[in-house]
């Protein structure tokens, strides 16, 4: 599957922001969808897992409360809905996906084999 993140840009502290990410395959609803994100020297983190099906989420503890990860299968689309954004938020988002179709969600980078090529977040302070 082929991955394309969107929605990426410049924006304020207290701002809000959609990523979206498009998947080129349509069985989009056999796959765990991820949001990770790594700003400059700084390790992936994972910022939103998502199962199959959209009923499981799992947030980083630093997003937890300000971001929403959703996906709409009809669509082959995943989002993520940032808001109340700050400074440290500033990063290269990648969309994630493993063929995965149960109530768990993954939420190690190295557990996703497909990857997309990233959109850049700038949360201007």
């Amino acid at each position: 599957v082929q991955l394309q993140a969107s929605g990426g840009g410049l924006v304020e502290a207290g701002a809000s922001l959609t990523l979206s990410c498009a998947a080129s395959r349509d069985t989009f609803d056999w796959y765990a969808m991820a949001w990770f994100r790594q700003a400059p020297g700084k390790e992936r983190e994972l910022v939103a897992g998502i199962n199959w099906n959209g009923e499981s989420t799992f947030y980083g503890d630093s997003v937890k409360g300000r971001f929403t990860a959703s996906r709409d299968n009809a669509k082959n689309t995943l989002y993520l809905q940032m808001s109340s954004l700050k400074p440290e938020d500033t990063a290269v988002y990648y969309c994630a996906a493993r063929r995965f179709r149960t109530i768990a969600v993954l939420t190690l980078a190295l557990e996703y084999d497909y990857w997309g090529p990233g959109t850049l977040v700038t949360v201007s302070s």
